[in-house]
């Protein structure tokens, strides 16, 4: 069973351009449920099996947003069993997804953002925090960007997105002044320790910028605010700020790099909570 749990995590990562991050997350979540299962045969697994196993996760107290993802990881993977021709047991068919409720992210104000970006930041803190939002990157997007893929005189960033997908983002004044503010600098980090890379966001020490270290960097700016932010909260804020300026669906959908436009739509919602809320502020 485990040696074709080792084909399917081959299948996801090389037919369908998953990050590590998610194959890790399908590893982790399939291990348990095949361990539960005492090995028995894929032919022998029932749909009965399975809700037990959800009985038990339910048991131990876990999300129902974890639980959810478990079951999926479950349907994808015998999925993929019955389509190999491994089997042709699916238990999974009936088995339903529970809903979750709708919960809208995190967003900063304007004045929250301006805030942020006017401390007394590093070269290399301002540019991360910058990026972040004026581009609205993911973290692991912004990580693994190379100096090559900066494009100062036409004005854009050539993004590598989920399963390798790249779009162009444009960036603004700001984002381009912060960009030559920090290049000197990593000129300086790359000489003293004797680098050879294409990397972009280089420490002091020689080390690369990880996702840990740009999670801790926008927690703490958020704190000086009295805000419990991530880097996904800049995301979030790039997206809804656009939309509530009139930014096309559209448009912001290809900034952002979703491949279904439904995702974006989320940020409409935000925006009209927004108004709301704004108009209640001021009329009460």
């Amino acid at each position: 069973m485990f040696e074709l749990l080792s084909l399917y995590l081959d299948f996801i990562e090389i037919e369908k351009g998953l990050s590590n991050n998610s194959i890790e997350a399908y590893r982790r979540d399939l291990e348990a449920f095949l361990g539960y299962l005492d090995d028995k045969m894929l032919s022998e697994i029932s749909r009965h099996d399975i809700s037990r196993y959800i009985r038990a996760l339910k048991e131990k107290g876990y999300a129902i947003t974890s639980i959810t993802r478990k079951i999926s990881s479950i349907k994808s993977f015998f999925k993929w069993a019955c389509m190999s021709g491994n089997t042709d047991n699916n238990p999974t068919q009936l088995i339903e997804v529970p809903k979750l409720p709708k919960r809208l992210p995190k967003v900063m104000t304007i004045k929250d953002i301006e805030e942020i970006l006017s401390h007394n930041l590093s070269s290399l803190d301002g540019v991360i925090l910058e990026l972040l939002y004026s581009c609205g990157f993911r973290v692991s997007e912004l990580v693994n960007l190379n100096l090559q893929d900066i494009n100062l005189n036409g004005k854009y960033i050539l993004c590598t997105g989920k399963g390798d997908k790249q779009r162009i983002v444009p960036i603004g004044n700001a984002a381009i002044k912060k960009i030559k503010e920090y290049l000197p600098e990593r000129d300086f980090f790359i000489l003293k320790n004797k680098l050879q890379t294409k990397k972009f966001l280089i420490a002091e020490n020689g080390h690369f910028i990880t996702r840990q270290d740009i999670y801790t960097l926008v927690h703490a700016q958020g704190e000086i605010i009295n805000k419990n932010i991530s880097p996904h909260t800049l995301r979030h804020s790039f997206a809804t700020h656009l939309l509530e300026n009139g930014a096309d669906l559209r448009v912001v959908q290809e900034l952002l790099g979703h491949s279904n436009v439904a995702t974006t739509q989320l940020y409409t919602h935000i925006s009209k909570k927004r108004l709301k809320d704004v108009y209640f502020e001021i009329n009460h």
